[in-house]
């Protein structure tokens, strides 16, 4: 999982409620045996009109947001299906967080598993920010997550909160699986002493 510090790009709003893991990912992208291959697929029908035609309307299309790396996104975005793809086509096509009033739960989890940074705002600072994303002269932010700040172009500061433990794991860039190795030593020991005390579990 790529560690989360500090990062500078532009920001695409995409305001739509309820904007589904279906669209994000449409089920037809979805026989992959593996995560490769996915930055196509996202966004696929709101990008492509047919095979290898792009939308030039579609925001993600045009040159002054091609390479966003944040999301301005209306409420209960990634509602829908549990499909992790939505969380990894996203991120291979180079988004890096999303900020929103809401986000569907399942989605969410899959999100701090990937490390995918979903900021939650209030619905006013939202708007502020979708209004600076929709302007390619202002649309670039930087997210600094240690400190917990959103900064636009010209010097404001928005903050938010984040909870501490998948602060720190987005961070230092560890999944569940990391962080439970963080304590592989303390689980050896439990597991020698508990094997000295119940003998015959070897």
């Amino acid at each position: 999982m790529q560690p989360f510090t500090t990062v500078t790009g532009p920001a695409a709003a995409l305001p739509a409620a309820n904007i589904d893991t279906d669209v994000i990912i449409p089920k037809q992208f979805l026989k992959g045996i593996d995560r490769s291959g996915l930055a196509d697929a996202t966004f696929h029908d709101l990008r492509f009109s047919a095979p290898g035609e792009l939308r030039r309307d579609f925001v993600l299309n045009r040159p002054d947001w091609a390479d966003a790396r944040f999301l301005v996104v209306g409420p209960n975005f990634g509602c829908g299906s549990s499909r992790e793809h939505a969380v990894w086509g996203l991120l291979q096509l180079g988004i890096r967080a999303i900020f929103g009033t809401s986000f569907a739960g399942i989605f969410a989890d899959n999100a701090a598993n990937n490390g995918l940074l979903l900021i939650d705002l209030p619905a006013e600072t939202v708007a502020i920010l979708a209004g600076r994303a929709a302007d390619p002269a202002r649309n670039r932010l930087t997210v600094d997550l240690p400190a917990e700040t959103v900064t636009a172009a010209d010097g404001t500061v928005f903050p938010f909160t984040i909870p501490a433990l998948r602060k720190d794991a987005l961070v230092r860039g560890r999944d569940a699986i990391g962080a439970t190795l963080d304590h592989a030593a303390e689980i050896r020991a439990f597991e020698a002493r508990h094997l000295a005390a119940n003998p015959w579990l070897a």
